[in-house]
């Protein structure tokens, strides 16, 4: 495995990654032959933290059966060169390189990068449809969607500083004009926002009922910042928001990314790695509001990887995905942990 440089140099937005803090967790893995789809991870290589092929592959090889799993835009390998709006063709491009090392089956019998969320400047507008279709033609049969970051926060401490998008971004007209491209391609959109921005997806999916739509970690609920100390209230705000999200049928949801640091959350605080029970137990008001909210059908656990990282191994988050489900039935399970990816993202699952 590809050792991770000095935790000070990853970066800042994300909690550092503690390989020997995390090399403390010890728990048998739970329902070890149940299918899993990771719909949500991410791949690159920053001064300070690298995390490709070989990392990410020690992680799904932590014991859970994990049949496939879908890249997720991150700035990675864009391509030094060229017209701007073209640039992120390189992630594309490097993505299924990956992916088609992956489908070989000399690294395993997973599907890594079975399917790629890529990134084009919405806001380009009816220009951007030679760009996806450009993704298109890159991702060699796998590009499935588009991710244009839009969360935004008045608190400037909580933003990443390597995305600083404008607010109201998705009600900007341009934006609108280039999300419009998206469906007659067949493509979808992975929305990646905070809390208080939940309602602005809303008004676009009710604008846009025919291009799905998935809903990034639980839609960001805050917890540092202006926020701090808030929990409650955030939760009912969060709520009340998610609920009325869930009416728009072409959205569905991913539960994870709480390990951020966003969430104000104390997991890596914590002397060793939490167990499952307690990570479940944390989890478990936000996941299940939107499990009953939108169904099974439309929710799916995705593990953030490698940004969670810093709160939790991966072996530690499905088996919390699994200590939630205790009560669930195997229809249930099945939509959770790996068909509503799969049928979200088109993905054709190893037999």
């Amino acid at each position: 495995m590809t050792p991770l440089s000095a935790p000070a140099a990853q970066h800042s937005s994300n909690l550092p990654v503690r390989e020997d803090w995390l090399a403390q967790w010890g728990e048998e893995i739970l329902e070890p032959d149940l299918p899993i789809v990771d719909p949500h991870h991410h791949l690159w290589d920053r001064p300070g933290w690298r995390y490709l092929l070989e990392d990410f592959l020690a992680d799904v090889n932590s014991g859970h059966n994990v049949l496939a799993s879908v890249f997720v835009q991150c700035r990675s390998m864009y391509r030094r060169d060229g017209p701007e709006e073209l640039r992120p063709l390189g992630e594309t491009e490097f993505v299924n390189g990956v992916a088609a090392m992956s489908a070989s089956g000399s690294y395993g019998p997973a599907r890594i990068c079975a399917g790629i969320v890529g990134h084009a400047d919405l806001r380009l507008g009816a220009r951007v449809h030679d760009v996806l279709e450009a993704h298109v033609r890159a991702g060699g049969g796998r590009f499935r969607g588009i991710r244009h970051i839009s969360a935004w926060d008045a608190d400037a401490s909580i933003m990443n500083p390597s995305y600083r998008p404008p607010p109201g971004l998705l009600a900007d007209r341009g934006f609108r004009e280039g999300f419009a491209r998206l469906a007659p391609l067949g493509l979808c959109f992975d929305a990646w926002l905070y809390h208080p921005q939940i309602d602005e997806l809303t008004a676009l999916a009710q604008t846009f009922p025919d291009t799905p739509i998935v809903l990034d970690h639980v839609g960001g609920p805050l917890g540092i910042g202006a926020y701090a100390a808030q929990r409650a209230e955030v939760f009912a705000r969060w709520a009340a928001s998610i609920r009325a999200l869930a009416r728009c049928e072409n959205v569905s949801v991913k539960l994870g990314g709480l390990g951020m640091r966003i969430g104000g959350f104390d997991f890596h605080q914590q002397p060793r790695p939490l167990a499952s029970e307690p990570l479940a137990h944390a989890w478990r008001p936000y996941f299940e509001t939107c499990i009953e909210t939108f169904g099974t059908r439309r929710c799916m656990f995705e593990s953030n990887f490698p940004v969670d990282k810093g709160a939790y191994g991966y072996a530690a988050f499905w088996n919390a995905c699994k200590v939630l489900t205790r009560a669930a039935s195997a229809a249930e399970k099945a939509d959770l942990f790996s068909r509503t990816a799969a049928r979200f993202y088109r993905l054709d699952l190893p037999s």
